[in-house]
């Protein structure tokens, strides 16, 4: 009698042998694809258990929102971080958040988490695998998988060193990539976040090697055109899975793999590798989500969702830049453009909706959807109230005319571009184009409000959800732009805070947290109900949510100006039949063809049950 599992088994093997193909068709690999598909199955330990993952469904609901944290955000003396993490969890968010991201907790070297020296270990100063799965018990929890690059002081850096051990062919360098008959390295194509050389010299014991660094010199890129690293990272994936990670975000994955003469972002070999990864860890385990970490233009990032079968949620990346700007200028023509060019995610998919996180407010995705205008005031707006600025490199090609000969000759030159803004959501929001006015509370509640109400999934970060205003101390301490938004607090001083009900960070906490016990509870609110963006004039944004079931119908209105505005409830067609209300208020509407008046940056939420 046949075995359906040995049928399973060859089905699967079938499928990760056809990506590995497609992934090195053009790499001479030391063993056969089938060995290669037959050892990543086993070290997933799919050969053990194996489950058949369900196309199309929804690992998600309105009941889900990702707080995003670093383990030692919150201090307490003679406490591990990550106790008193999860401990502030149980006391502040037991009853609003659901899932937790907690930003890289392995040993590091710089970038605040993001150099992994050893991703096998939790960085002893945070606590340990068994605090990890404490958290994991209570929360759905979500990890980093930093692929892209590791640390130059890991064993692996060491050992590519020595040329000898575990590592020592895993680093992508300029002889990887291939050079000019002249000896330079045709990178003109390069895509880079950073204005840091692609290159660093390293002495080894081989001679001197130029190693890939995308982000900075302590951050060494990682050779995926060897399997060897892939297996390793199959494996880390594993250990995760073990320890109760959930949600599986791939840092920076968009720079993974490179090739001679191309922009070295979004190959399509990386898209296969996208799809690899998933293939391995949805048999692994059935609702484990794979989350895409594409600071990219909109477009190019929308293409991580695949035909359903990359990730199942990618970051809604333009939305913290196009959200500041609408609020900041009281103007959401952009935002509502943007809103009505996105394709509504289709079941299996979804997007992570965020306004600030421990990075900074990028502005690579705005590119196409923001004027260069509108970028340079949003850039001249933040640092006015406070923020800093980080930059990339990009070669532009000019054109002159030398008076000696009648042609023109083109050149490249480098020029400098805003990346990102480095600022507390908090701070960012404290005035207008025309400066700070004493709307910021209200203005910063009224872009969360709105980002509960949008298709997706929320994720909050939790010096959002305190209030937390710019650490000028950590920026001059580390001369690093993020760390003005990357905040410790000590559990005390927090504490006297929160229980002052009329400080901000109170304040924002039970404002935010009210929010979310709201949205919690509304059925449209669900990530993958109907989204239809509505024509309310430049000042008023609105959109409509409708449940799935066709239960439930939420008007979304906010007033994104500091004056108060008047609407018309004909000019947003509620059914006479149904009994409306303000699910914020509490408010009932009497009379559907009423006028409303809507304070500054007041949200309505007008729900039909």
């Amino acid at each position: 009698m046949l075995n359906p599992n040995d049928d399973l088994q060859l089905q699967l093997q079938q499928r990760v042998a056809q990506q590995l193909s497609t992934i090195y068709a053009d790499i001479k690999l030391s063993v056969s694809i089938e060995a290669l598909a037959a050892e990543l199955i086993s070290t997933m330990r799919l050969t053990d258990q194996l489950h058949t993952p369900t196309p199309q469904i929804n690992h998600w609901s309105e009941k889900d929102t990702i707080l995003i944290t670093y383990g030692d955000s919150i201090l307490n003396q003679d406490e591990k971080p990550l106790q008193t993490l999860h401990r502030f969890l149980q006391g502040y968010c037991a009853n609003t958040i659901n899932s937790v991201h907690i930003l890289p907790f392995f040993p590091y070297s710089s970038d605040d988490g993001f150099s992994v020296i050893d991703y096998a270990s939790v960085n002893e100063a945070l606590g340990d695998w068994h605090d990890i799965k404490q958290i994991a018990q209570s929360y759905h929890l979500m990890s980093d998988l930093v692929i892209n690059h590791c640390s130059s002081r890991s064993k692996w850096f060491d050992n590519f060193i020595r040329g000898e051990g575990t590592g020592y062919d895993y680093f992508y360098t300029a002889a990887t990539y291939g050079d000019n008959s002249d000896g330079s390295y045709d990178i003109e194509a390069v895509v880079r976040p950073r204005t840091s050389p692609l290159f660093r010299s390293t002495q080894t014991a081989s001679g001197e090697q130029q190693v890939w660094c995308t982000f900075s010199h302590d951050q060494v890129d990682l050779d995926f055109s060897n399997p060897k690293v892939l297996i390793n990272f199959v494996s880390i994936i594993r250990q995760y899975l073990d320890n109760g990670v959930k949600i599986l975000r791939l840092d920076a994955i968009a720079f993974l793999w490179k090739k001679a003469g191309t922009p070295c972002i979004n190959l399509p070999e990386t898209h296969e590798m996208v799809r690899l990864l998933r293939t391995l860890i949805e048999h692994a385990r059935p609702d484990a989500v794979i989350i895409t970490e594409t600071n990219i233009p909109n477009k190019e990032n929308l293409t991580y969702f695949g035909n359903g079968n990359e990730a199942h949620c990618i970051y809604n990346f333009a939305l913290p830049p196009l959200l500041v700007n609408t609020l900041i200028t009281g103007n959401c023509q952009y935002l509502k453009q943007w809103m009505m060019s996105m394709p509504p995610a289709q079941n299996g998919t979804a997007y992570f909706n965020f306004i600030a996180s421990h990075d900074g407010i990028g502005l690579r995705p705005a590119e196409g959807l923001l004027s260069e205008q509108e970028i340079n005031q949003l850039v001249t707006t933040m640092q006015a109230f406070g923020g800093e600025i980080s930059w990339r490199t990009v070669a532009t090609e000019t054109t002159e005319t030398t008076e000696t000969k009648n042609n023109a000759s083109s050149q490249t030159k480098e020029q400098r571009k805003p990346y990102e803004l480095n600022i507390s959501l908090y701070d960012a929001l404290q005035g207008t184009t025309a400066g700070r006015d004493e709307w910021g509370h209200l203005r910063f509640i009224c872009a969360h409000t709105i980002m509960f109400a949008l298709e997706g999934i929320p994720g909050i970060y939790i010096h959002s959800l305190l209030g937390t205003r710019n650490d000028y101390k950590k920026l001059q301490h580390t001369s690093h732009n993020r760390a003005i938004n990357r905040h410790r607090w000590q559990l005390n001083s927090l504490t006297v805070q929160l229980d002052d009900l009329e400080s901000q960070h109170a304040r924002s906490l039970h404002d935010i947290s009210h929010l979310i016990t709201l949205r919690t509870a509304q059925p449209a609110f669900h990530p993958n109900a109907t989204q239809f963006t509505l024509q309310l004039g430049e000042q008023l944004f609105g959109f409509w949510r409708q449940s799935i079931d066709r239960s439930q119908s939420i008007f979304c209105i906010s007033n994104i100006s500091n004056t108060p505005l008047t609407l018309p409830l004909a000019s947003v067609n509620l059914i006479s039949s149904d009994f409306w209300y303000d699910l914020i208020t509490g408010d009932t509407i009497d009379d559907i063809s009423q006028i409303l008046t809507l304070s500054p940056y007041q949200t309505l939420w007008l729900s039909n049950r």
